[in-house]
């Protein structure tokens, strides 16, 4: 059988439109998940502080033990039964971003636990409290470790919002699927959306590994 682009082609402007649409879910989730996995990482440091320590580390097990799919479907069907009705975007950024933050939180509190001991030290001696150090001591020189593992959950989310198009919602995964109920070229569609999925995650790879190089960061984004 011969591939027949032409219907991809007379679909493009829809197929931008879902480009924009995936980035668009994809930097809300980044976002989201960076604050929740800031703050659940924090949470994790410390298990003297038994409640915080244990609900962060709840979330987080149960969160990476769960299907991303399973907890995009309670964010959108789910929720209507108990009275809750939110937009399909909405739950499309919260669910990839809470699952994100869980991710995100590993790479956090490893990152600041890898930073020698004897850096908090020394900033007690100098008079700063624990909090003070950890703002201006500890956590600039984790910042710098997060971002090879950090570059490679965002590439991961890029890939994992084709989800969010079972939610009804117009990205690039769901427009391509329109083409395809109306054109039957399923092959040559999916074809081009997986290059475009390629595409962003090589610019965002590229991005990143610009980063590191500028901040002297060893262990490229693979």
């Amino acid at each position: 059988m011969d591939l027949d682009f032409s219907p991809v082609w007379a679909g493009w402007r829809d197929l931008a439109h879902g480009t924009v649409v995936t980035i668009e879910v994809t930097a809300g989730a980044i976002v989201l998940g960076c604050v929740i996995g800031l703050l659940i990482g924090l949470g994790r440091l410390d298990p003297r502080r038994p409640l915080l320590y244990g609900v962060c580390t709840a979330y987080v097990a149960f969160v990476r033990g769960t299907p991303l799919l399973v907890q995009l479907f309670i964010w959108f069907f789910g929720l209507p039964y108990l009275g809750i009705n939110l937009p399909a975007f909405f739950c499309g950024v919260v669910g990839m971003g809470m699952y994100s933050g869980a991710y995100v939180s590993e790479i956090v509190r490893g990152a600041i636990q890898s930073v020698a001991r004897g850096q908090m030290e020394a900033a007690r001696s100098l008079g700063m409290t624990d909090r003070v150090a950890m703002r201006q001591v500890i956590v600039p020189q984790a910042a710098i470790r997060m971002i090879p593992p950090l570059g490679n959950e965002f590439i991961a989310l890029i890939k994992n919002s084709s989800l969010v198009s079972l939610l009804t919602i117009s990205d690039l995964m769901h427009e391509g699927q329109k083409i395809i109920s109306v054109s039957y070229r399923s092959l040559e569609v999916y074809i081009v959306v997986a290059l475009i999925y390629f595409i962003l995650t090589n610019l965002t790879g590229m991005a990143l590994r610009q980063t590191e190089r500028k901040l002297g960061v060893g262990g490229l984004v693979q």
